[in-house]
């Protein structure tokens, strides 16, 4: 044999030993930044729970038209600058779509890069309307908005006759984003919020929010920011004498506000948008809670986990549609295909010109054992 033949014979044997590598890693790459660290962890680390929970499932059953799920996560802490740079990264990798991200700021950083590079970016924790409004093609979001839960707490209060409400909230556009909807909601009633105070993102420092507050006897404090400024602020707010109520949207983190709380969160209440996931009560919620258990000791249920479980749910409905070969394009095409569709007592409804599949909110309230009720 001259040395030509043993090279074409060499590279021969080289490309019959490539092939079926590459036919076997048709693996689909999905990109995450959020909190896994910092006082907002627990918001990322249980909304990526719930979604690698059912793509572990998902994979050991064999995937999508053949494609097993990938979910490659990076940590911001909740911040802004560490998100975009966490973005660019994932994009420059070629990871296919982005899902799961966590918070309204770090979000806003990220949308000019995932508008830029034309990348799905499906199912992030907020309710903000500043992620729905200008309406993007690559944009979608399987939550209530903002307005829709603090519309409902608006609503609640008031028909119990509790109209001096005022507002704690998170300086930045998360906090803004709730104070927004209070406004809105109280207007037609011809009312305003009776107090406002803030808290910085990332800290607990609530002492002039308290001090801003609780002098002027609100009826109610909607609380607008992460569980642990919201469970320091209800500490403070009681140790000052504050007797009313405290009212959080989904983003507080229901079961890690509870455990920050423990006794000391009873009768707190909390807006969700998303199935109960602690009892059988709908299909969704009996098969969210068999999964749980599946997945070992370190899963345990809660709203944030049943988010990520539901978002990586439907994404993959939308990825089956997308076809054997999915491209982002059919990608999108796909998701936009989920009309009405009823994913185990949640519905979802996705179109051409609305990226937003669900209006659903619920009351919950925590209870002294840490625990949470509808």
């Amino acid at each position: 044999m001259n040395r030509r033949d043993a090279i074409q014979r060499m590279a021969a044997a080289a490309g019959a030993i490539a092939l079926p590598s590459l036919a076997q890693s048709s693996r689909i790459v999905l990109g995450q930044s959020a909190a896994f660290s910092g006082p907002a962890a627990q918001l990322g680390i249980q909304m990526n729970k719930g979604a690698k929970i059912f793509f572990d499932q998902l994979n050991a059953a064999g995937g999508i038209n053949g494609h097993t799920i990938e979910l490659r996560t990076l940590d911001d802490g909740y911040e802004p600058d560490r998100c975009k740079a966490n973005t660019e990264k994932l994009i420059k990798d070629e990871v296919f779509a982005l899902l799961g991200y966590v918070g309204t700021p770090t979000c806003v950083a990220a949308l000019p890069l995932i508008n830029d590079a034309k990348i799905p970016f499906f199912g992030p924790f907020t309710g903000a309307e500043v992620l729905r409004d200008p309406f993007s093609k690559y944009v979608f979001h399987l939550r209530a908005s903002y307005y829709d839960e603090t519309g409902l707490i608006v609503k609640q209060l008031t028909s119990l006759g509790l109209k001096k409400i005022a507002v704690f909230y998170q300086d930045d556009a998360y906090g803004k984003a709730g104070l927004e909807g209070v406004k809105r909601a109280l207007k037609p009633l011809g009312l305003e919020p009776v107090a406002l105070g803030t808290v910085q993102r990332n800290t607990v420092d609530v002492a002039k929010a308290v001090a801003d507050i609780v002098p002027k006897g609100p009826d109610a404090v909607v609380q607008i920011s992460a569980y642990k400024s919201c469970a320091a602020f209800i500490r403070e707010a009681r140790k000052a004498g504050y007797g009313g109520t405290f009212y959080n949207v989904s983003f507080v983190g229901t079961q890690a506000l509870a455990d920050e709380l423990g006794r000391e969160g009873r009768g707190i209440m909390v807006s969700q948008v998303m199935p109960f996931p602690f009892s059988t009560t709908t299909q969704i919620s009996r098969e969210y809670l068999d999964a749980v258990a599946k997945a070992g000791p370190d899963a345990t249920p809660n709203y944030s986990s049943m988010e990520g479980y539901l978002s990586a749910k439907v994404f993959a409905e939308g990825l089956k549609r997308a076809g054997k070969n999915p491209t982002r394009d059919s990608l999108v095409a796909g998701l936009e295909s989920i009309s009405n569709a009823n994913f185990g007592g949640f519905r979802v409804d996705f179109s051409a010109r609305d990226h937003v599949a669900s209006h659903f909110v619920d009351l919950s309230m925590l209870t002294e054992d840490g625990k949470v009720r509808r």
